[in-house]
């Protein structure tokens, strides 16, 4: 007889409370989403198909289209965490005023702040330090334990330089910055090795120190950011990953700059685009997210004929075919909404104590989406954040409290949530008087 692991068993619980813990804070949870999502199957398989084709050398890109509720910020989620599961790095980037597509460096700078890994957040750090390491062990491997500091030294630094020799021949500060940084450890410099990894990552107000010692002059601009994403990818599948996944969120927000910065942010995408059909930024992968305006409107990506031809989608049915460069998301309905609420209450099961399944039926379920609609327009698509972190409050109180009937209970009341709508939200919300 097969007797559940105790270890597995332990992880599961902890992955499903944090599901839990996110739907209540109304968040995309940070993983286990293949356990709520609905949907998506074809979608998935497609991203997994190009991760696949990029892991073996290749790079690629997709851009997922829909309007707000259709799941964007979800199924991004759910592809790095696919992207992960696979032995990828992966980054995400949410384009902002702080953060706008015409600014390379602040893209580059976001990349490295938000690189993570299967089992760490912020992990440029350990990706460096694995790099290093196992170029130390080849070099021991080949000549024997016996090698004395110095030499294994000189020799790590040589096969830094060797390694980026590609890139070195671009713009030699990389390779430099790296030796310093790898100099810094071994004498236990560690504040000066940890200006070198903010100098490799962009940070602003890098000491002078740093660039007397490492023989580098000024930072990573616009001009170079490209160049060094490239070192990075190189550097995260030396370091025993797959190759890196990078989603840029949220692109809409460019259709609001000047006109030149808007052409620019787009000349962008163009040269993202071109660099991966011509082989030049092997194992990396790129997802974009817009709404439908940004690639249809005016000022969109329609306004540069070239990015448009390149992205353009065939589409004469009602057949989507995600294998083309764009993913058209569908709006979110009553039927999967209803899905993912039973998946929830499995999730739930998990994490705390199978719920009354009286209380919390599937009539109740259709119930409680009715009146949370009628107080939003009748747009099932805009209250997926909010349904849910009102359900896992019903599914709270069914648990605490055994004469707790939401049936006879729950009524939407809008009063407590007024502060926290999104802008979409308040714009389609019913008000009562």
């Amino acid at each position: 007889m097969n007797t559940p692991d105790p270890e597995r068993m332990a992880k599961s619980r902890l992955e499903s409370i944090n599901i839990i813990n996110a739907l209540r804070r109304g968040t995309v949870p940070a993983g286990g989403l293949e356990r709520i999502a609905v949907g998506l199957d074809v979608e998935e398989g497609v991203i997994a198909k190009q991760l696949e084709y990029v892991e073996q050398g290749g790079g690629d890109l997709k851009f997922i289209r829909g309007e707000y509720g259709s799941g964007k910020t979800f199924l991004v989620a759910r592809a790095l965490e696919i992207a992960r599961t696979r032995g990828f790095v992966t980054s995400h980037v949410v384009i902002a005023p702080s953060t706008p597509l015409h600014k390379l460096k602040g893209i580059y700078q976001q990349v490295c702040a938000n690189l993570r890994t299967s089992g760490e957040e912020h992990a440029m750090k350990t990706i460096v330090d694995n790099w290093l390491f196992g170029i130390e062990e080849r070099l021991l491997s080949v000549s024997g334990n016996g090698t004395e500091d110095a030499v294994l030294e000189t020799a790590t630094e040589r096969e830094i330089e060797t390694a980026l020799s590609g890139i070195s021949e671009m713009n030699s500060a990389l390779a430099a910055t790296l030796r310093t940084y790898y100099r810094a450890n071994n004498t236990g410099d560690f504040t000066l090795a940890q200006a070198a990894l903010g100098w490799i990552s962009a940070e602003p107000n890098i000491g002078r120190e740093l660039k007397q010692k490492a023989g580098i002059r000024g930072d990573i601009d616009d001009t170079i950011a490209f160049t060094f994403l490239r070192g990075l990818v190189s550097i995260i599948h030396a370091a025993g990953y797959r190759g890196l996944a990078i989603a840029i969120d949220e692109m809409e927000t460019t259709q609001g700059l000047q006109r030149n910065q808007r052409e620019k942010a787009y000349q962008t995408l163009v040269r993202i685009i071109d660099a991966l059909d011509r082989g030049d930024m092997p194992r990396c992968y790129f997802l974009f997210t817009g709404t439908p305006a940004l690639f249809e409107g005016s000022r969109g990506i329609r306004s540069l004929p070239p990015l448009y031809d390149r992205i353009n989608v065939v589409q004469s049915d009602a057949f989507k075919n995600p294998r083309q460069p764009q993913i058209i998301l569908s709006k979110f309905d009553t039927a999967k909404l209803e899905l993912v609420a039973l998946k929830v209450v499995d999730v739930y099961a998990r994490a705390y104590t199978e719920p009354d399944r009286e209380r919390i039926s599937h009539r109740f379920i259709r119930a409680m989406i009715r009146k949370i609609t009628t107080r939003f327009g009748g747009r099932v698509d805009i209250i997926p954040r909010i349904f849910l972190k009102e359900f896992v409050d019903i599914l709270d109180k069914c648990e605490l409290y055994e004469n707790y009937n939401p049936h006879d209970t729950y009524d939407f009341d809008t009063e407590h949530i007024k502060g926290e709508l999104k802008k979409e939200e308040e714009a389609v919300m019913v008000v009562t008087f």
